[in-house]
């Protein structure tokens, strides 16, 4: 890697940080390894390679389709995190080329939407790697459909030698323009830097710093004085704000009425299973705070602003039963509640939210 940052023409390589179908085990890649080359100056895309198109002859195929792309995302979240790899990176499914039908389509664009859902809860952004002629010809034909989950960024293979970001007749230039797209403009070559070969795939990226991606939770109120306990026959915008945050979650409650039914039951029954809870399907405060509290873990305290502080305060409200002003800064009443919370967990009551608050409130405690 230092012999080919010193003579090379590439700064980025891509990484295959997770995925149970990837080439090989990576003991090489650590924390330490990513702090190592990113300091200096190499750039990371990491990619995930897991179940592949059910219209393929690869022996890890889709089946539930969108259920599995939410697993997939919520283990390269997990590598992504323990590799040091920051919330607002984009992750890359890698799924392979495949000869496309209208059931191949829907399972594909199912599991791209549940992969999408989950790295957004997590506070990362969603990549897709395909043929450009096979799965990103058919995730751009679908765009404005409601039905799937947009992912945030395209990696496109594309062998016709033009380093560059077109997509030729595959995606309008419209789509994904906004430095969203990485062209692997040739595959298989062999080349040589600083005395050392290595057979790579050709690489042209526009792609942005990294940036917290769009709160799938959208069209809900989620600021309430207090989170009072709701279930089967509930109705309101507390209904509303839990089916919201189910769905972005990954466990699908059906379109967010405020009406608590049988599917509103499952999904919490499911989350709730995750998380080690009671699975009766009853979103009480130890569900509203796992639920609230979902997302990026970075250390806030006083003086802290911003997203991951308004999570906090909807948290804390949930988890002490008492109201915490949900104004998205962290003054004294935030910081009087997070040590309140911590010394009834049994944490170092510093007012510091740091991963032991954090990993508290989202185990629902």
């Amino acid at each position: 890697m230092n012999a080919w940052q010193a003579s090379s023409p590439y700064s980025a390589v891509g990484v295959y940080i997770s995925g149970s179908f990837r080439g090989c085990a990576q003991p090489n890649l650590t924390a330490s390894w990513v702090t190592s080359q990113t300091a200096a100056g190499w750039r990371l895309f990491p990619i995930d390679v897991g179940r592949q198109a059910p219209c393929t002859n690869y022996s890890l195929k889709m089946a539930t389709a969108k259920s599995q792309g939410v697993t997939a995302a919520a283990g390269a979240v997990t590598a992504a995190s323990g590799l040091g790899i920051p919330a607002g990176s984009a992750i890359y499914s890698d799924i392979e080329a495949y000869t496309s039908t209208a059931s191949c389509k829907a399972s594909v664009l199912s599991y791209l939407s549940g992969w999408t859902e989950r790295l957004h809860s997590s506070g990362y952004l969603s990549g897709f790697y395909s043929s450009a002629a096979s799965g990103i010809k058919d995730a751009a034909a679908e765009y404005d459909n409601s039905a799937y989950t947009r992912v945030d960024h395209l990696f496109y293979a594309w062998w016709n030698g033009a380093a560059d970001t077109d997509t030729g007749t595959y995606v309008p230039s419209s789509y994904w323009s906004g430095h969203q797209r990485i062209h692997q403009y040739a595959g298989e070559v062999t080349e040589s830097y600083g005395g050392y070969s290595i057979n790579i795939d050709r690489d042209y990226l526009d792609v942005g710093n990294g940036s917290t991606p769009t709160p799938t939770c959208t069209g809900a109120n989620l600021d309430f004085t207090s989170y009072t306990t709701v279930q089967s026959g509930s109705t309101g915008d507390r209904v509303k704000a839990a089916q919201c945050l189910l769905k972005a979650a990954g466990f699908d409650p059906g379109t967010p009425d405020g009406i608590f039914g049988p599917a509103t039951t499952a999904a919490a029954r499911n989350f709730q299973a995750g998380k080690g809870l009671t699975a009766d399907g009853v979103v009480g405060a130890k569900t509203w705070t796992a639920l609230l509290s979902r997302g990026s873990t970075p250390t806030v305290q006083s003086g802290s602003t911003g997203e991951a502080v308004t999570r906090l305060q909807r948290a804390l409200t949930a988890a002490l039963g008492r109201t915490v002003s949900v104004d998205g800064v962290f003054g004294s009443g935030t910081a009087q509640a997070a040590r309140d919370y911590q010394s009834s967990r049994g944490l170092s009551a510093d007012g510091i939210v740091g991963p032991a608050t954090w990993g508290s409130l989202q185990a629902g405690k």
